[in-house]
């Protein structure tokens, strides 16, 4: 898997955001065991809350497709700001929960790159583990 290609998926995504209040758009890309790319955007709503990341959305794609954690190689989340789109709170543990910990997630904004991982943006983690 070329993370370049991956990252360049994820700025195509980032194209079909709907961001008319903050005017910063984010784009999402998996790429999945089997060679797919399952893109996700940020979408704003006028009640707040009801706006979705980029990143959950993608995530949330690939589950409504039938992929679980496993299935995922890696995710790239990209954003036309000044710095990098490091995931909020929300999607934190949102990707705690739906990627394996140590899932690669490349962060780009065209000038700037990095790599993380679930485990890293959220060390101690609240997940299903913590139910049993």
């Amino acid at each position: 898997m070329d993370k370049e290609v991956l990252i360049e998926k994820a700025f195509e995504a980032m194209k079909n955001a709907y961001a008319p209040y903050s005017n910063y758009h984010v784009g999402a890309c998996i790429y999945t065991k089997d060679g797919k790319f399952i893109p996700g955007c940020n979408i704003e709503n006028a009640a707040y809350g009801s706006t979705i990341c980029a990143e959950r959305a993608a995530v949330f794609n690939a589950y409504s497709n039938g992929y679980r954690k496993d299935d995922i190689v890696a995710l790239a989340i990209v954003s036309d700001g000044n710095t990098l789109a490091y995931s909020c709170g929300a999607c934190r543990q949102v990707l705690a929960e739906l990627l394996n910990p140590d899932t690669p997630i490349y962060l780009s904004n065209g000038k700037q790159e990095t790599t993380t991982s679930p485990a890293e943006m959220l060390p101690y983690s609240f997940t299903n583990e913590d139910l049993k």
